[in-house]
């Protein structure tokens, strides 16, 4: 494909914590790959409730140690009391971490009508400011497709709406197939004059089976043509991952050439797709 984008547009990478120390290692590894494009940030996510939170901790203080790039931690409101929140925002800023993602979070299997102290989103980030002022960048999702949970796309917007109100600098969304969603989305906002930077979430494509699971659930709507194709590869590994490669490149460029200001990559732990694409997108500084 031609290389039609720049080489400054800024990238991140998002990780998840892992379970084993051999899963621990790779992980580390991966990021030491992705640390060499010079992203802005590297994110890791936060289990509802605090489910990760001892393993995100380590995640986010052992990649930002390892690869000398700025981590954020993704923290979610549900199931963790004000006190909690508050103990985890100190020890950041001991830690010196400068940006959090700011989620609400889904309630774990189990914890019944147990959902903390703040219930959504907009509460957390006004809750971040509260304790902190302005040494957090604060992050909050954005979905061009809608939340699966929200009633309709009207709602959705004043959800995001509120986000921003509360403190938000910046939102990343949830990812897409479709750059026209994304546009509509952020021509939506910006006509509510919300005017923070809205970062485009990548998925890449590498496991299709995984993926549509994935996109069912979050409410992503994955083309046709796109499942179609995918399907026929079966399990026919190495064509996933060069037609992935080629639609998520030819989604980036779009993205780019669009307006977009970044572009935030969801590496399910891995790097190599993230590496053809930006190898294919000539962004980066590899």
């Amino acid at each position: 494909m031609s290389a039609t984008t720049s080489k400054k547009i800024p990238i991140s990478f998002e990780f998840f914590p892992t379970k084993t120390e051999e899963g621990a290692q790779k992980l580390a590894q991966h990021a030491l790959n992705l640390a060499a494009y010079q992203p802005e940030f590297f994110s890791v996510t936060y289990g509802a409730g605090g489910s990760t939170k001892d393993r995100t901790l380590d995640t986010v203080l052992t990649t930002q140690s390892k690869t000398n790039i700025a981590t954020a931690p993704h923290l979610s409101c549900v199931g963790d009391s004000r006190e909690q929140l508050r103990e985890l925002l100190n020890f950041y800023r001991s830690k010196d971490i400068t940006r959090i993602v700011a989620l609400r979070g889904d309630l774990p299997s189990g914890m019944g009508r147990d959902i903390g102290e703040l219930r959504y989103a907009n509460e957390l980030v006004e809750f971040i400011r509260e304790e902190t002022g302005d040494h957090f960048h604060i992050e909050v999702a954005a979905y061009p497709e809608s939340h699966p949970q929200a009633p309709n796309f009207e709602t959705d917007l004043e959800n995001f709406q509120r986000k921003v109100n509360a403190g938000a600098d910046s939102a990343i969304t949830q990812y897409f197939f479709n750059p026209d969603s994304y546009f509509y989305f952020v021509e939506r906002v910006r006509a509510m004059g919300i005017d923070v930077p809205i970062v485009p979430g990548i998925m890449p494509i590498t496991n299709y089976s995984r993926l549509a699971r994935f996109s069912d659930a979050c409410g992503a709507e994955m083309p046709r043509w796109v499942r179609k194709q995918l399907e026929a590869y079966g399990d026919d590994v190495g064509s996933i991952k060069k037609f992935g490669e080629e639609v998520i490149s030819r989604l980036c460029e779009r993205l780019i050439e669009g307006g977009a200001p970044a572009l935030h990559f969801y590496t399910l732990n891995q790097s190599a797709s993230c590496e053809a694409i930006c190898n294919n997108l000539q962004i980066g500084s590899k």
